[in-house]
């Protein structure tokens, strides 16, 4: 496995990756909007260095519970480290979309909470793993994604709410067909879904023969080279990619 990860210029990085011999995870927390009460006293990048820690934990020792279970009870882990100094019941609570990926026994597992997407190379063809539904929202005022975030009919993330991990998506797949996968968040992956510079196999192909550490330095390119307020969200975007060989 190889990875890099670089932070928005001039920002603390909010990503974050672990992994193991047999598994990797990627972080990808959510950055407030000025002026947001999250009524927590904690920043997106504590969130997730406390909640890759609880997944590493759980991951390294426990082989045979699902992905979903060990994400639901790392996110009660970290609530439990910081509910008496916070507001938990705040919808603005600090989040992150979350990637994972396990080799177990003859099986490739994988689970994707919101948009963080996975990249999978079965059999020659490219399965993209990405959790579309923040895209589905009918408005994005503060308040409207207030309401939406983790709610039915709504998007779901890693935050205050282990039953957050039941909506993930998740599957597994025979690891002798998976030659190779990658795992982006959303400020690599916009090289294909904001910027159009590449496709999702050309990215992965990318990924697997220029590395990791490439993604990154297109993705600062197509940003510098793009006018201001020419599209709506953020210009800069923390940026992470693993490549995964099997």
């Amino acid at each position: 496995m190889s990875f890099a990860s670089e932070p928005t210029p001039g920002r603390p990085n909010e990503d974050f990756v672990v992994a193991g011999p047999d598994w990797a995870v990627v972080l990808d927390g959510a950055t407030a909007p000025p002026g947001v009460n999250s009524g927590c006293v904690h920043n997106p990048a504590w969130l997730v260095r406390r909640l890759g820690g609880a997944l590493a934990l759980r991951l390294a020792v426990d082989d045979d519970r699902p992905l979903d279970d060990l994400l639901a009870e790392a996110i009660k882990t970290v609530c439990e480290l910081h509910a008496d100094r916070c507001d938990l019941a705040n919808p603005d609570s600090p989040s992150a979309t979350v990637a994972m990926l396990r080799h177990r026994d003859d099986a490739l597992e994988w689970l994707v909470l919101a948009d963080s997407p996975v990249l999978l190379d079965v059999d020659g063809e490219v399965h993209v793993v990405r959790d579309d539904r923040v895209d589905h929202l009918t408005s994005y005022t503060l308040e409207a994604v207030r309401a939406a975030r983790n709610a039915p009919e709504g998007f779901w993330v890693a935050s205050t709410r282990p039953e957050a991990a039941c909506e993930a998506l998740s599957g597994r797949v025979g690891a002798a067909s998976v030659r190779r996968a990658a795992m982006f968040t959303d400020g690599a992956s916009r090289l294909v879904e904001r910027f159009g510079a590449l496709d999702w196999r050309g990215l992965l192909d990318l990924t697997d023969r220029e590395g990791p550490r490439e993604v990154i330095e297109r993705t600062r390119a197509a940003e510098s080279a793009e006018p201001d307020g020419s599209r709506r969200g953020k210009r800069y975007d923390d940026a992470t990619a693993v490549m995964v060989r099997l």
